[in-house]
This record gives C-alpha cells, structure tokens and sequence, in this order.
C-alpha cells in the first residue's frame, strides 16, 4: 500500500536527487492569459519557458506536483474514474537533457521505486507520417533502458505528437506514453495500448520537444525541451491495485465519514455509491478553489459560477443521503485537516474561511431545493396523469416524457436551479428537458424585466469563450453532415458552459473512432481558414433557397439572422458568435455518447 504523500514524496525525490529544482504548485485560477478559466494541466503554467522565456528559478531542470482543475464533464463524476481536481506530478529539461536520460529515468521509476515488473511494462511511440520522421531513437533507448521490444507500439500523430495547432514557430515533437497491463488476458491477436480494450492503463508520458513548427512543416530544434506528466490520483489508484479511484487514501477518510452518517454501504448501495463519489468529488475540488491563493467565492458568473454549480450538485446528492449541510462542512475539513494538510499547507490557514464559504452556499440553496424538488416532482407528476388520462382516451397516443421551457424557467427564476440541475433530475427519471424553450423563456424575461441575467442564447453566460464555443457549434452540425452524408442530422439540444459545448443530433448508431476524427479535421481545416462570420436579415423563405441550415415551420418570425462562414456553414441562429473562424484556435471532441433513443451527444473543447 502506497498513500497519497508517500507518492508525491517519491516522485519529488527521484528528481530532486537528479538536478531538478522543485519549483511548486501555482494557483488554480486562470490569469486570463492562456485562455482557460483553471489551470487544466501540469505543464500549463510552464509554457512560457517551454517556448524559450527563462525560468525564474534560473535553473534549467524543474519538477513539480501541480494541481489541477477540469468541468468538461462534470456530469460524468459518479464513476470510479472521473474527478474535477487532481494532481499532476510533472518534470521538465528546458534545453538540457533529452530522450536518453528521460526513458532511463522514467523506466527506472516506474520499476525501482514503484515496483512495477519491467517485462511487463509497455510504451508508445510516433509512427511518423510525411511530415517528421518515425520515433526510432526514442524506441532503441526504451530497449536499452529495458523496455522488451514487443511490448513499444508505433502509433500515429493523434497519439503520440504535441504541437500548439495553429501557431507557427512555436516548439512541438514526438511523445512516448508509459503503459501497464491490469492482466495477461489479451482482447485478441492485435491487444494493445490502442485497442480500447480496457487491459492497458496509460500512467504517463514523456513529450520530446524536438522541432520547431514551420508554415510548410517541421525543422529540427538547436535547444530542445522534455515535458513530463503523470497523474497523481490515477497512478495511486493503480499502485493500490484498485480501479476504483475512491479507494485510495486521497478519498478513503471522507467515504467512511459518508458512510457512517447516512447509515449507507458504498459497496453494497449503488446509488449511495455515486452520491458519495458526487460529493467527495464536488467538495474536494470547492474546497481548493476557495482555499486556493487567488480562491474564488460562488457567483453566477465565470468561475464563481462553474463552484457554484459544483456545490449545488454536491448539496442535492447529500440531501439524498438525508445529510444536512453540516456534512458538507464536515467533509471539507477532512480534506483540510487530515489529506492535504501537508501538501497545502494554506488551505489549514484559510480553514474558517472554506468551511464559513461552503456553509453559506448550503444556507443559499437548501432553503430553495426541497420547494424547487417539490416543483419538479410537481411538473413530473402533472406529465405522468395526463399521459394516463389520454393513454385511456386513445391507445395511439404517444407519451410525453419532457418538462417545458416555461416551467424549466421557472425553477430557475423562482427556486434557483441551474438549468444543468434541472435536466439532470429529469434524466434520472428518464425525462427531457426543452432547452430552447428555456431559452425562448429567459428571453422573454429579458425583455420584460429589462435586466442581463446568467444564461443567455443558451449559454451559462455570455462571453468571448461561449460566443467561440457557440460559434463552433455551427461548424461541428456543418461537419456531421459532410462527414456523415447525411443532410438529415439537425440539432436536437445544446448546452455551453465556459468549459465546453455539448451538442445533441438525431443520428442511429454510435460514430466511429475515425469518424470523430474526421469531424474533428473538417472543423480544424474551417478554423485554419480564417474566414469572417458574417449576418444577413431575411425571410425564413429567402433563407431556405439560400441553402441555410434551419428547421422551417412556423416558429419563425418574418425575418430571421443567417449567419455564414464562408463555404463552411451558413445557418439560422440568433447569436453571440466570433468575428472570424480563426478566433476558435483549436477544436477537440472529448466524448460521444448516446443521449435518447435516436439522438447521440458531442462535448468538445477549444483550447
């Protein structure tokens, strides 16, 4: 059994004893000048010096255990794997090693000091492609360092390359993945790191900045760098010998604390299970953000926003547990008190301002939530007796399964309840909510009150970020249905937060690994383009023979907005939107999932 501290321990001291200066963490929150609203990986904070600046340490070898943040989907917490904080131990060569000190390093962590059998140990490599060669040296130093030769995979660019899309000048190269078996059973002849299978864990990688990005390719580097990254809680889950990401010392604590206040078995409840895991989750990640050196308090707005919802969420599930706001408390100052203690020391020093936060938000909401559940439950019930009534009347009818805008609206505006709130109960029971509905509702509520709100246009609020992610939502409809062949697919919900977009369209079966790849390059290629986003004022009439993208029938008022890229999209919509296709710098698709029957579900990324 290997805990948190003695990990993070380990990794800090292999390196130190290597010339690394330890440089520690940065705060969570974004300054604004990488675009991101958290700090979303280990490396982030060092991009600068990574890009030539010199560091301020004056020293050329760095290591770090950083924290982190990331909401691109919050609503998959629940499961073993997902968390919205977590660390990433990180080292770095700026201009000083390269490849051969770095895979006999890294192979002689993973086999030295956390034990794992080196003939078991896999790792991938760049295959090469027209543009930069095959990643044969950092191959023949694994087999050196003593990586057996079956056991390196060449993979392609998309697995084994980083490079700022879209920037000239800047440093790229190949990198080299560090994988284990969680058994000998293969999945058939090729099982590998890239089947998808499940039996290889990815617990690292090592990226080698070796050239410098051309307007027509690649040329090699005078000064190369190394960037290191291996996630903390994953690799602490998979020392343990656990899948099971909430049954390592980092959670233990606070489960058992659960636990013992809501009479629950984690192992023996699965909805007890999932709650604990949501406000273990929720609560670890608020807990840093407002105990973080730049530490934000809930808002509507922003990040404040993005805390809010995750200690609401955190809130509903602990009142299923017939916890009180106490036990939220209660679990912040585990994680205070008896996890991080050591590791972030200034989270004891601003423990009464945490805990005096997060009662707070509990005080906010929970005087709304139990009226707001009874709403829902009202609504919920309203829809089941008049689907019995005219399923008497008519066995042809077909039931209704969706909560309206206005009364999706109206728990907002009355009790509070984010929108995500809403749809999420009602997916639980089976249940649609109506998004544009909601919108229409809110917009109406704009106009009679006079006042700017939280979500506008469907956003979770309006600025540059949501306009750019709303913007690329366009062109991702656009690409479905060239990649596809299929002018069918349409729109069927959307969702964009400052963190992501979420996009639903009809669409019978589940999209293929190449499939989503292409998607992916078609709507790259429009972003790389550049061309201006321009609105014209028409008819619905004059906008259907102009080829624009919408769903014709009477909801349209006489004139509509037609927004156009180019030869890429032109389509109804009524805004916010980028001035040009460039401002969305780089677009990835981060999940594809079914959302109902004969509707599937993309979220993406702009980074």
């Amino acid at each position: 059994m290997i805990t948190s501290k003695q990990l993070r321990n380990a990794w800090l001291g292999f390196y130190e004893k290597r010339g690394h200066e330890n440089i520690g963490a940065v705060s969570l929150i974004g300054d604004g000048s990488t675009g991101v609203m958290f700090n979303v990986a280990g490396m982030q904070p060092l991009m600068p010096y990574l890009l030539g600046k010199k560091h301020p340490s004056g020293k050329t070898r760095l290591c770090n255990v950083q924290g982190c943040v990331r909401t691109v989907d919050i609503e998959s917490v629940g499961d073993p794997t997902h968390f919205t904080f977590f660390e990433m131990m990180g080292n770095w060569s700026l201009g000083d090693y390269f490849k051969a000190e770095k895979t006999k390093w890294s192979y002689e962590l993973l086999t030295e000091v956390f034990g794992l059998d080196g003939n078991e140990i896999c790792s991938t490599v760049f295959e090469g492609d027209a543009t930069a060669p095959r990643d044969e040296e950092t191959a023949g130093l694994l087999k050196k360092a003593g990586v057996k030769p079956e056991h390196i995979f060449y993979l392609p660019k998309k697995d084994n390359w980083w490079e700022l899309e879209g920037t000239v000048g800047t440093p790229c190269g190949p990198d080299n993945e560090w994988f284990y078996p969680r058994h000998n059973k293969p999945c058939g002849k090729n099982c590998g790191p890239d089947c998808g299978c499940g039996r290889y864990v990815e617990i690292g990688n090592d990226v080698y900045m070796q050239y410098k990005k051309t307007a027509t390719g690649y040329e090699p580097l005078t000064n190369k760098n190394v960037d290191t990254g291996f996630g903390l809680d994953r690799l602490l889950a998979f020392l343990n010998g656990v899948t099971d990401g909430y049954k390592t010392d980092l959670f233990a604590p606070v489960i058992a604390y659960l636990e013992g206040k809501s009479g629950k078995s984690y192992d023996g409840d699965e909805a007890a299970r999932k709650a604990m895991r949501i406000i273990a989750d929720h609560i670890r990640t608020s807990t840093m953000l407002i105990g973080d050196a730049n530490g934000i308090v809930p808002s509507n707005v922003g990040a404040g926003y993005i805390l809010r919802r995750l200690l609401r969420r955190a809130i509903r599930y602990a009142r299923g547990l017939n916890l009180d706001k106490t036990a939220l408390t209660d679990v912040s100052k585990i994680f205070i008190e008896q996890i991080y203690d050591e590791a972030y020391p200034l989270l004891v020093e601003k423990e009464e301002y945490v805990l005096s936060e997060i009662a707070k938000e509990a005080d906010k909401f929970e005087a709304t939530l139990a009226t707001g559940l009874k709403e829902f439950n009202k609504c919920v019930e309203g829809i089941k007796r008049k689907n019995e009534f005219m399923a008497q009347k008519d066995p042809a009818y077909v039931p209704e399964n969706g909560i309206n805008g206005k009364q999706a609206f109206r728990l907002y505006d009355t009790y509070g309840f984010p929108l995500e709130l809403t749809a999420e109960l009602a997916e639980e029971i089976g249940f649609t909510v109506d998004k544009a509905g909601f919108d229409e509702a809110f917009k109406q509520h704009q106009e009679i009150s006079k006042q700017q709100g939280t979500f506008k246009g469907g956003l979770a609020e309006q600025n540059e970020i949501t306009a750019r992610l709303h913007t690329a939502t366009h062109l991702l409809n656009a690409a479905l249905k060239s990649v596809l062949k299929d002018d069918g697919i349409n729109q069927r919900g959307s969702n964009i937060t400052v963190e992501r977009l979420r996009f639903d369209f009809n669409y019978p079966r589940k999209l293929t690994a190449e499939e989503l790849a292409e998607i992916e390059a078609w709507v790259n290629d429009a972003i790389k383009a550049d061309v201006e986003v321009t609105m014209e004022e028409t008819t619905p009439e004059q906008a259907k023979e102009q080829g624009a993208v919408g769903i014709f029938d009477n909801k349209y008022g006489d004139k509509v907005k037609v927004y156009t890229m180019g030869k890429y999209s032109k389509e109804i919509c009524g805004g916010p939107h980028a001035a040009r296709t460039g401002e969305l710098h780089h677009f990835k698709i981060v999940k594809e999932e079914a959302s109902s029957a004969g509707v599937r579900r993309i979220k993406a990324v702009l980074d």
